[in-house]
């Protein structure tokens, strides 16, 4: 994996979860540059499944790769559903959403290196 573009996107969402954590704090709702936000971190997650399944076709695969190509569908699974979650919570708590579920990518992205670099070990 490019570890380079692994950092990008985890900073992108934690930078995303403290903002909307910091609305959900102050009792804002979901707005339209929360959704900005979500799409900006899927173009970016996009970008990890392609190239990650370009370095399952070239080089060599982790040892579980049905459990990597499952971590990488969640993974581009998440912010959409939290932006459904958060556009119909119309209160504080889509904001939240929006933080927990950008928390979560993060872990699933140290989970995909750590299954990714099994096959080097």
């Amino acid at each position: 994996m490019v570890d380079g573009w692994t950092t990008v996107v985890q900073m992108a969402s934690l930078a995303l979860a403290v903002w909307c954590g910091i609305s959900a704090f102050r009792n804002r709702p979901m707005l339209v540059p929360h959704l900005i936000g979500i799409a900006v971190l899927e173009v970016l997650l996009l970008v990890q499944l392609v190239l990650s399944i370009v370095l399952l076709v070239e080089g060599p695969r982790p040892p579980d790769t049905v459990t990597f190509v499952s971590y990488l569908v969640t993974l581009v699974l998440v912010p959409p559903a939290c932006a459904v979650w958060g556009l119909m919570e119309r209160s504080k708590w889509g904001p939240a959403v929006i933080a927990f579920a950008c928390l979560v990518i993060p872990v699933l992205m140290v989970r995909l290196e750590q299954l990714w670099n099994a096959s080097v070990v």
